[in-house]
């Protein structure tokens, strides 16, 4: 059996795979067996479905997947990407506006919710949603009902299937998510393995997307080098799936013999570990140091003009009360206090 995680083939090409609900997905990797066990089990319930992985795994294709096994598949599949619709616009894409509800609206706009009445809304990038709209979420997941800008409240069926990349957990304690929101998505999450972590699968996906990718620019490139793949093995893919399709499409453009023999991968991630980016300090260390490096200068004197207060132009009292919320011990010398 063989899956892959690429919207372009599922869109644009035929590929034989078990069930034709999942063409498109290619991979005999456990972790993508696993992933497509998963759509079996929940492609026919209704309930929600929360996709998790980082970007270019394929969410959208298993939310796609996730809407031809159900019972919904004859009806519409919407797509939406929360974080690429603009602030001032979301709440009319998702939940529509009558006519002349506020500045600009010359016309009735149906919100996405009501275009996939009786089908499937996928909601990617959840994470994205602003938090008074994600209360508006909450009323479409439990009432089943939009209220459009201006209108009146309406019924919809919609299956909600959400994705993100985001810690969603973390999101909540920084209060940038709504937990009763979280429950309501979470009731069946996914997570798609990023593509470092299936890397016996990488050979079988270059190859596929080299033939797609031949056929559509008519050039006779048929495959990809052994030590070529084995760069691209030892590549770590921050793109993952996305990032080799696009690889894969660049590279037959620049071949001329049938057989991709060169592969220019970005040099900062030509490793096969991780290289952990240097840690950015917070603003209380940033305002400790400078508070430090005054207090050395100036002897560790507080008061006066060629205090620390005075160089920092603080109040010596707020001085103080900062150091104390910083732990700064006070260093007492013969000028401290002058």
């Amino acid at each position: 059996m063989k899956f892959i995680c690429s919207k372009e083939v599922c869109m644009n090409t035929k590929v034989l795979t078990a069930e034709d609900e999942f063409k498109g997905i290619i991979g005999d990797a456990k972790s993508i067996r696993d992933v497509l066990d998963n759509i079996r089990i929940v492609g026919t319930s209704d309930i929600s479905v929360l996709l998790l992985g980082e970007s270019g795994t394929g969410k959208e294709l298993v939310a796609q997947s996730l809407h031809r096994i159900s019972s919904r598949k004859s009806k519409p599949f919407i797509a939406v990407n929360c974080a690429a619709l603009p602030a001032n616009l979301i709440e009319s894409e998702l939940f529509g506006h009558e006519k002349g509800s506020f500045t600009g609206a010359i016309d009735k706009r149906i919100g996405k919710f009501e275009q996939g009445n009786e089908g499937t809304v996928f909601l990617d990038e959840i994470g994205d949603l602003p938090l008074e709209l994600q209360v508006k979420l909450l009323r479409v997941l439990q009432e089943k009902e939009v209220e459009p800008i201006g209108g009146l409240k309406r019924k919809v069926n919609v299956r909600i299937i959400a994705a993100t990349n985001r810690n969603l957990e973390k999101e909540i304690s920084m209060g940038h998510f709504r937990l009763d929101l979280y429950y309501r998505l979470n009731v069946f999450p996914i997570t798609l393995p990023p593509l470092r972590e299936r890397k016996e699968d990488i050979a079988t996906l270059a190859n596929h997307f080299v033939n797609i990718y031949a056929r559509k620019e008519n050039k006779a490139v048929i495959g990809v080098a052994d030590h070529v793949i084995q760069s691209m093995l030892n590549y770590n893919w921050p793109g993952n799936i996305r990032e080799l399709e696009n690889l894969m499409a660049r590279s037959v453009l620049l071949t001329d013999g049938p057989i991709i023999n060169s592969l220019k991968l970005p040099g900062q991630y030509q490793t096969s570990a991780i290289v952990p980016l240097e840690r950015i300090k917070s603003m209380m260390e940033n305002e400790r140091d400078h508070i430090l490096s005054a207090l050395e200068r100036c002897n560790w004197k507080i008061y006066g003009q060629d205090g620390a207060a005075g160089l920092l132009e603080l109040n010596p009292s707020t001085l103080n009360s900062r150091m104390k919320k910083l732990g700064i011990e006070k260093k007492y010398t013969r000028n401290s206090y002058k």
